[in-house]
């Protein structure tokens, strides 16, 4: 009988330390809530980053974003207005777009397929840096390659080659880079002062690239589209 105390104290230690490890742990639902907030302090704050290293790229991201819905975005012809910092807001999916240049050519076609040329920077909200970018001097003449195409409204890809496909080791292209596809047209500079297209998105976790989607992190993109030939 004597040994019964011990027994008990060592069961409540037990269960108190199977109760804290459970209270300390993070539910999903904790790690999106904590995403939104970063992307709610990202729309107020913004971000100014320059590659000190080789001063190739910047991201200079001006705070106080104008959040747009999609009725006022469809009511302004598809367009943002980047004077006001507009991003346009797509709530079933959680991406904010905002659309720098609509760009030559034409949109892509319902049914229509075609090589896409991407340049792009991509930053991590939460942990505040430049996970991967093929605008640097040593990617010059390689821009990720992808295939799109309109199945009739619903766009589908998939990486060919470049940093993205490398960096993630899959040919996934993140649903949140597809949604601009709709908006913007797909074409060539042909001329000094003709740009191709070019949008900033901000991409929750469910719409990211596949590190995104299973840690649970918002990416902000830079990037510019081109039909290939």
């Amino acid at each position: 009988m004597k040994h019964y105390p011990a027994l008990f104290l060592l069961f409540v230690f037990a269960a108190v330390g199977l109760f804290c490890s459970c209270d300390d742990e993070e539910t999903y639902a904790d790690r999106r809530e904590k995403e939104n907030q970063q992307i709610q302090n990202f729309l107020n704050t913004g971000v100014s980053l320059t590659d000190t290293n080789s001063d190739t790229y910047s991201i200079n991201v001006p705070g106080g974003i104008n959040v747009i819905s999609e009725s006022d975005f469809a009511a302004k012809g598809y367009t943002t207005d980047v004077s006001r910092n507009e991003y346009v807001l797509f709530n079933s999916s959680g991406v904010y777009m905002q659309i720098l240049r609509k760009g030559p050519g034409k949109p892509l076609a319902e049914g229509e397929s075609a090589t896409v040329l991407v340049r792009y920077t991509e930053y991590d909200i939460a942990s505040a840096y430049v996970r991967s970018t093929n605008v640097l001097n040593a990617y010059a003449v390689m821009p990720d390659v992808m295939t799109c195409t309109n199945s009739y409204g619903t766009i589908q890809a998939s990486f060919l080659s470049g940093v993205m496909k490398n960096t993630y080791d899959t040919s996934t292209v993140p649903a949140g880079w597809l949604i601009p596809l709709k908006y913007i047209n797909l074409g060539r500079q042909e001329s000094e002062d003709e740009e191709v297209a070019r949008v900033r998105v901000i991409v929750p976790s469910t719409q990211g690239q596949i590190n995104a989607s299973a840690n649970v992190y918002a990416c902000f993109y830079d990037i510019s589209y081109t039909r290939g030939r």
